[in-house]
């Protein structure tokens, strides 16, 4: 069973408990790392572990939540090992797990309905690295930080 670390701060906090409600019906195994209500947090305490989560291999996949994406996206990307997607369509969610082997995906919960949310993970949870020449490029991207 596919393990996904979830984390949201408050703007992301309704539509983390959605997304989670509808990962568990898929039958994925959910690890809710937070934030557990709508009172204002920093959402780098969530993006770092959710990102931790996932470099360490306790979980297989993330899946970020904050207004816009970015700011998860960011801190997420600052974590060795992790290659975090701040992904706007299941297109974009598609092709970041096919060709950069994405493992964490980041959400806007401000700029998405919870169908469009759900819609766009599906996709990245869909789709599967495509190796290849896509290989080569994702090892550059590893030399840069040392994994």
């Amino acid at each position: 069973m596919i393990r996904i670390a979830l984390g949201a701060d408050h703007a992301g906090y309704a539509a983390k408990a959605a997304l989670a409600d509808h990962l568990c019906a898929a039958g994925f195994q959910v690890h809710d790392m937070g934030t557990f209500s709508n009172d204002a947090v920093d959402y780098p305490d969530f993006a770092v572990a959710v990102a931790r989560a996932v470099a360490s291999s306790e979980d297989d996949l993330g899946i970020l939540l904050c207004g816009s994406g970015i700011g998860v996206s960011i801190v997420a990307n600052k974590v060795t090992g992790i290659r975090a997607a701040n992904c706007c369509s299941p297109e974009m969610a598609r092709l970041a797990r096919q060709h950069n082997n994405a493992n964490v995906l980041c959400l806007g919960a401000r700029l998405h309905t919870i169908e469009e949310l759900i819609a766009i993970a599906d996709a990245f949870l869909q789709a599967t690295f495509e190796g290849g020449r896509h290989e080569r490029r994702v090892e550059k991207i590893h030399q840069l930080t040392g994994r």
